[in-house]
């Protein structure tokens, strides 16, 4: 199958190797080394998608990560990708891909009706029309979510894995092309370590659309001897295929590497892509530059495309985008696009520049050489088309009036626009650099860095090579002496190739609008992705939305996957000349990452599914697997529910095992409660701050239960903590909150108080735990300790021992979760298995039952204790009758925010039971209503934070957070859950169900 607008020799692509894919069902061939772009350009593919508003129909403009319209669905199944420039995307044998934002097809798109109505659809048209009237919306709602965004998803779990990497490096440089080259070979030459990127397949750059010579030789033969010196280099990392797409404090640079993007599926173990972390000491950015479209009537039509990409995909692919060329420009560089085309034997037809003077007296000798007409002071106003461009139509330009006059047409099926070039600024910007508009550019340009980042080449406004190659290589050295690492090699020097090569240029002209014939309508087209006009910014700015992130949000300029790579300059000179400031007054929108679109498999890198989040296992993992306990997660740690035996079900094993606690004794594993060494002289006076209660005069052997409150006043731990010396303390958290609360106690002992005396150290995995609890639980503790008495006088409530069992040392502190005589048991975690199988082994006598996170849950519901559903984030102490361990002498973190009027008023919600009425189960989350029938919206008094069937009570109960809660004691109110679908009569009663005087805890 022939490839009929591919050149029969040049190029780079691999004529050895053919390849055979499909768009949109039609099969076609390309080469190795080929793009999707170029291999559809080379099939002659001028339409691939439709753009997002009006779906017109849309060729390829770009050649690279600049690509507004060409956007493809890559692959079938689950490894479907939706939303890839087809610029970017390499091709490779059997490759599938289809056309987006279409239906039925991309040859008859239904969604064009929409271009015969677009006056009906102007700028922010959605914010006017789907208004009113209000109760519409749920209506309207359904076809706006179906049209809105581009491309669809696939919904099966994506099959293929990613991969993290963190790297340090003296010099980072971004950019594998001339500058790039130059710098990463320069910073090599001082010894230090260097990483350089690109994020195309091979590196060069520019200099594959450019013939010149470099140290004496062709340009792409010194790329190819200086890729091999740095990959043959110790010192340096070569990574193609990477995207720089973030800049952030410290020089922390985040890279996309696109590892197996270019195969039909990665091969086993090899991840797809990997997102690497890049800490450097200096950065130099030689990220290039973007043409910019010139903006005239019709230029969205397939046909109409970037200078420079015409230049790539003849010089880099042998691709002719065209047969019969215009090149519409206002400055030098486009007439090298001009040469190019007349190489490849296109009919150039004309050079229309915008500027009276025209190009340069190199450039202009270049054209004339070959007989290509140059048409001074004019504009193309209008490119004309059924499905692509046949014609365009000229005028002469007259930029003092800004006006036109003299039109006329030429026929042609290439239209190569260039309206200048814009630095590649964005992660200059993200490293938080201020810009500055040149305006010999016309374009913005890095100024001041704010980290240790230097720009060099395109990327700084140098456009030519050897102030780039001169550039590039006196910012590597420059890196790599402000990393101390030495001073690198000397500049590069380079030598034009005539008609091609260095030339004296003219000025460039800056053209934002082409201006239409007095009565003519066309759009022009800022931004091609989401069809914003130059009328729709101009309506923007007649309405008020004159700030440039207003702009942006009002007309989605810049919002497509581009990010205003190709629109944003234009589309800010447009709104300055409405709004009659300069374009450096306007501003620019906020540049922030990613710079290109990042994979959301590589953000979440191997951590997915059962690898989400780190697993924690506890020392008797493997006695309570053998046991049959199906696992529940809790702040990262697995931890058995419950303990099925044959016929069981899973509310018979919950309710025996809470029966059980009550009746005789259990035992559970606490080892993943958060476990924290407070110690130091000023430990107590540390404890007093964080805690609201009085830890000084806690003595040596007994242990007590507190609160920490953030400093909004809210509750943000529960536990207890233990004095086991004068200048130490043993510090429990909650099993989810672990982390938190040591990060928050660190924060203020280094950074707050570093005045006190007092280390904090985290040994939550170095103790594991066991609580003992039930009536008999003294008796199976005094049979387990080797000889220890654990009497009530010897071991008092809220006493502390240490003993051993079994030989091993023990920590046992009297303590009740569930309210009846309980100890927790701590021991180091390597002998936690044996204390564990120890309690079990002298609790025989006793039928004792280990019991897992369920009939805990149930039990501590039962005895009204307060677990992370009542310490949510908005409760305080006074909310569980707690503000009595306020201390009101001296100050606490939270102290002053309690006093605010809304967490003191009398009706302010309370802590309280609810018991069923008609023996049904109270919904969880259920909110708390005196009559859930009466029309809506209901007044809600409160809501449930936990509910459970109690077997020692043999009724449904649950704990709830109401209003006003002494007026409601006793009261009948009904527990509703609109989600269930459920209203349940409950009585309100006090939190504690069983032994409210806590005889059995003191016992």
């Amino acid at each position: 199958m022939s490839q009929p607008w591919r050149d029969s020799e040049g190029g780079l692509v691999e004529r050895g190797r053919e390849l055979g894919f499909e768009f949109d069902g039609r099969a076609l061939r390309g080469y190795a080394g080929d793009s999707v772009a170029s291999a559809l350009l080379a099939n002659g593919v001028r339409t691939v998608g439709r753009s997002f508003k009006y779906h017109r129909r849309r060729g390829v403009v770009g050649a690279g990560v600049e690509e507004p319209n060409a956007l493809i669905r890559l692959r079938r199944g689950a490894r479907a990708e939706p939303n890839l420039r087809a610029t970017q995307v390499e091709l490779f044998d059997g490759l599938s891909c289809t056309s987006q934002n279409r239906w039925p097809s991309l040859e008859f798109d239904i969604g064009a009706v929409n271009n015969l109505a677009s006056r009906l659809l102007p700028a922010g048209f959605y914010y006017k029309t789907f208004m009113w009237p209000g109760t519409w919306w749920r209506f309207y709602e359904h076809f706006i979510r179906k049209a809105a965004g581009l491309g669809e998803a696939p919904r099966e779990p994506d099959p293929d894995t990613y991969a993290h990497r963190h790297a340090h490096c003296d010099v980072l440089v971004v950019g594998g092309g001339p500058t790039g080259l130059a710098a990463a070979q320069a910073a090599a030459g001082g010894g230090g370590r260097v990483i350089l990127v690109d994020e195309q397949s091979r590196l060069g750059g520019g200099l594959m659309g450019l013939v010149a010579e470099i140290e004496g030789m062709p340009a792409l033969d010194w790329v190819e001897s200086v890729r091999r010196k740095l990959s043959e280099s110790d010192n340096v990392r070569v990574l193609t295929r990477t995207t720089a797409f973030g800049y952030y404090d410290q020089n922390l640079v985040a890279l996309n590497e696109r590892c197996a993007d270019h195969l039909a599926e990665p091969s086993p173990h090899q991840p797809r892509q990997r997102l690497w972390w890049v800490r450097a000491k200096q950065v130099v950015l030689a990220t290039g530059a973007i043409e910019r479209p010139l903006v005239f009537g019709g230029n969205d039509l397939p046909g109409v495309m970037l200078a420079s990409a015409v230049r790539e995909y003849a010089k880099r692919y042998a691709v002719r985008c065209g047969r019969r060329a215009v090149v519409f420009t206002n400055n030098d560089d486009a007439y090298r696009t001009a040469l190019a085309l007349q190489r490849q034997g296109v009919d150039v037809r004309a050079v229309v520049d915008a500027r009276v003077e025209g190009p340069g007296p190199d450039a202009l000798a270049a054209v004339e050489g070959v007989a290509i007409e140059v048409r001074r002071g004019q504009v193309v106003i209008e490119a004309k088309g059924a499905k692509s461009l046949e014609a365009v139509r000229i005028a002469r330009y007259h930029p003092e009036r800004g006006a036109v006059s003299d039109v006329h047409r030429l026929g042609c099926d290439l239209l190569c626009m260039s309206g200048g070039h814009s630095p590649a600024v964005h992660l200059f910007s993200q490293s938080q650099g201020q810009l500055a508009y040149d305006e010999r550019l016309a374009a913005f340009v890095p100024g001041e860095s704010r980290q240790a980042e230097r720009s060099a080449g395109a990327a700084r406004g140098t456009w030519s090579l050897s102030g780039c190659l001169a550039e590039g290589a006196e910012a590597g050295a420059a890196a790599a002496e402000a990393a101390g690492v030495g001073i690198g090699s000397a500049p590069v020097s380079s030598a034009p190739t005539p008609g091609n090569g260095e030339w004296r240029e003219n000025p460039l002209l800056p053209l934002w609008t082409v201006p239409l014939p007095e009565g003519h309508r066309a759009k022009q087209f800022v931004d091609f992705q989401n069809d914003v006009t130059a009328d729709d910014v101009a309506l923007a700015a007649r309405e008020g939305y004159d700030s440039v992130e207003h702009l942006k949000r009002y007309t989605t300029l810049g919002m497509g996957t581009d990010q205003g790579r190709t629109s944003n300059v234009n589309g800010l000179a447009i709104l300055a000349a409405q709004v009659g400031q300069s374009i450096p007054e306007v501003g620019t929108t906020t540049f922030r990452p990613p710079y290109a679109p990042v994979a959301m498999g590589a953000i979440a890198g191997r951590e997915v599914g059962v690898e989400f989040s780190p697993i924690r296992r506890t020392p008797m993992h493997d006695w309570h697997v053998q046991a049959g306990a199906p696992f529940i997660t809790a702040g990262q740690w697995l931890r058995p529910q419950y303990y099925p035996r044959p016929g069981e079900s899973i509310m018979d094993s919950i309710n025996r095992e809470a029966l059980a606690v009550r009746r005789s004794v259990g035992v559970v594993d606490v080892s993943t409660l958060g476990k924290i060494a407070v110690q130091g002289r000023d430990a107590g006076e540390f404890l007093e701050r964080v805690y609201i209660n009085r830890w000084k005069n806690l003595k040596v052997g007994r242990l007590r239960y507190g609160f920490m409150l953030r400093e909004d006043g809210f509750i943000f731990d529960d536990g207890t903590t233990t004095r086991v010396a004068e200048d130490e303390y043993y510090m429990t958290t909650t099993t989810g909150n672990a982390g938190p609360v040591m990060t928050h106690l660190e924060y203020y002992a280094q950074t707050v108080w570093p005045e006190l005396h007092v280390h904090l150290s985290s040994i939550s995995d170095q103790w594991a735990g066991v609580a003992l609890a039930g009536p008999n639980a003294r008796r199976v503790l005094a049979a387990a300790c080797d000889g220890a008495e654990v009497g009530n006088e010897a071991l008092p409530f809220m006493g502390y021992l240490e003993t051993t069992i079994s030989g091993a040392p023990v920590r046992i502190l009297r303590m009740t979760f569930s309210g009846e005589l309980a100890y927790e048991v701590h021991t180091p975690s390597g002998y936690g298995l044996r204390v564990w199988e120890a309690l079990l082994e002298a609790g025989a006598p006793w039928d004792i039952m280990p019991y897992g996170t369920e009939a805990l849950g149930v039990l501590r519901i039962e005895k009204g204790h307060v677990v992370a559903g009542e310490l949510d984030g908005r409760t305080v102490p006074s909310d569980f009758g707690f503000d009595r361990l306020q201390r009101p002498d001296s100050d606490f973190i939270g102290k002053r925010s309690l006093e605010r009027p809304g967490l003191r008023k009398e009706n302010r919600h309370a802590f309280v039971g609810l018991r069923s009425v008609d023996g049904r189960r109270i919904p969880r989350g259920a909110q708390i209503v005196v009559n859930a029938a009466r029309p809506r919206p209901v007044p809600m008094l409160g809501h449930v934070t936990a509910t459970c069937y109690s077997p020692n009570l043999g009724q449904h109960i649950a704990l709830a957070l109401l209003d006003d809660a002494d007026r409601y004691q006793g009261e009948i109110l009904y527990a509703a859950s609109p989600l269930e679908g459920e209203n349940v009569p409950v009585e309100v009663t006090h939190p504690v169900f069983l032994d409210p005087a806590g005889e059995r805890a003191r016992g």
